[in-house]
């Protein structure tokens, strides 16, 4: 409802300084582009247009000519080569696991989880680790075009912080988990301080949004995930979750609770609320239809579920029967980066080969499930994931003056097919420039990648020892 409201005001607000005759109207930004990708219903495109931002909101949107004759702006940023667009959606993260990256690979999910991650978890990850860690990932997903992400992990305070610090929109949860975490003892304690984490955050700040963020119902029981969801419901706050993501968790729901994993999360009520489900490998026919009408926003994770053998997601018939889709990367830790260009390429391929037809997933369809149709499954669609007048200015200029953009036929099938996160020039957020012709403005990189060197020493020193007293 706040973001129907905002762009509401901001549509009132455009009538009633419209330019007229006396002259042009002032804004705080104009952003022009030989493309203008819209991302709006009927996927318009705006050959030599622009964009206008006030206060962060988008208010005008046309041909760069009409644009620059009603408005004058404090900063305009050229266009000449680029593709317009509104910023990447990146659903499901676990982002200061960049610190992780690459300590155990080509294993499956449980053996990782198990034996790999959680240990080394309980063994490094601080609220110095997590800052670190997230100011790594909100540069690399900056320098990517990434400008949303839904986060799942530890010391959320410490991870609003650096969202707040560097000016990416984010919703951040709380690791519920039934075992000893980094910041918590078990279900009951990181569910209490879940919930005095959203009575800090909620409302404190336009882009962050606190979350719940139960792991998964192999992590915890029934009554604990429909705890979760009975404690997300006075503040109306959306919960993330791993959901049947691997054959393991298959078999597990099935051992312990005799149903399929969707089925178990409607029957104890955990969907009777907003659900970001990341993953979604295995749904049955009788899953998809539950996913439908309880409108759970499922993130598919290409890379993840490849590099883990978890399985091919039906994504092409999710879409068919209207779930809301969007994608994720997963944490670096299993991926092994944070590159959302590389989703929407592997997330076309992947169902093309698996169906062995090649009109499926179509590149039009990817791209929207990067931007507003991620959006929508983040429950954000009102707010951003297209460049309509009353959307916050949430938006990215993309090169396309490289070698492998010469020539261009169709500026949709290159951002999907030929982009990667090089040729993102310049990174806007709620209308602030977070990364200027490829130069990151909001992150001190130095001092953070000199920090995170020093983890990593510090990780692989203790890493070297364990694998020497074997």
């Amino acid at each position: 409802m706040t973001g129907i409201i905002q762009r509401f005001l901001a549509l009132c607000l455009a009538g009633l300084f419209a330019a007229g005759p006396a002259g042009a109207d002032n804004a705080d930004m104009i952003v022009k582009a030989d493309h203008v990708v819209t991302m709006d219903a009927d996927l318009s495109i705006i050959d030599n247009g622009a964009v206008v931002i006030r206060d962060g909101l988008i208010i005008a949107i046309g041909p760069a000519d009409a644009i620059e004759s009603d408005y004058e702006a404090d900063q305009v940023l050229d266009g000449d080569g680029r593709v317009l667009m509104p910023g990447l959606v990146n659903g499901h993260t676990h982002a200061a696991m960049t610190l992780l990256r690459g300590v155990a690979d080509d294993l499956a999910l449980m053996d990782w989880l198990n034996n790999y991650i959680f240990p080394a978890e309980v063994r490094f990850v601080d609220s110095e680790f997590v800052r670190v860690g997230t100011e790594l990932a909100c540069w690399e997903m900056i320098r990517g075009g990434t400008t949303t992400f839904v986060d799942m992990y530890y010391y959320p305070d410490t991870i609003a912080e650096v969202v707040d610090a560097c000016g990416l929109r984010a919703m951040i949860s709380t690791t519920v988990i039934d075992q000893r975490s980094p910041d918590a003892e078990n279900a009951a304690d990181s569910l209490q301080k879940g919930i005095a984490f959203i009575e800090r955050w909620q409302g404190q700040n336009d882009r962050i949004t606190p979350i719940f963020g139960p792991h998964a119902n192999y992590t915890l029981n029934g009554e604990q995930l429909a705890a979760t969801r009975d404690a997300a419901r006075p503040f109306d706050a959306p919960i993330s979750i791993h959901v049947s993501e691997s054959p393991f968790e298959l078999q597990y729901s099935k051992d312990n609770y005799g149903k399929t994993s969707i089925e178990m999360l409607n029957d104890v009520g955990f969907l009777d609320g907003p659900t970001i489900a990341a993953h979604v490998v295995w749904p049955t026919e009788k899953e998809i239809p539950i996913l439908v009408e309880k409108e759970v926003g499922v993130i598919h994770n290409p890379t993840s579920n490849m590099k883990l053998a978890s399985g091919v997601s039906p994504v092409a018939k999710m879409l068919a029967a209207g779930v809301r889709l969007g994608l994720g990367t997963d944490g670096t830790a299993s991926n092994n980066d944070l590159d959302m260009w590389e989703e929407m390429r592997l997330a076309a391929l992947l169902q093309k080969v698996d169906s062995m037809d090649p009109e499926v997933l179509p590149a039009a369809d990817v791209l929207r499930m990067a931007t507003i149709g991620g959006a929508r499954a983040i429950g954000l669609g009102d707010v951003i994931g297209s460049l309509e007048v009353g959307k916050r200015a949430d938006l990215i200029q993309v090169g396309f003056d490289d070698v492998h953009h010469v020539p261009t036929f169709d500026v949709i099938s290159h951002l999907v097919y030929v982009t990667d996160e090089q040729d993102v020039e310049t990174v806007i957020v709620d209308g602030r420039v977070l990364m200027k012709d490829g130069t990151i403005l909001s992150v001190d990189t130095e001092r953070v990648e000199k920090e995170a060197r020093a983890f990593g020493a510090r990780i692989k020193n203790a890493l070297d020892e364990r694998n020497n007293a074997r």
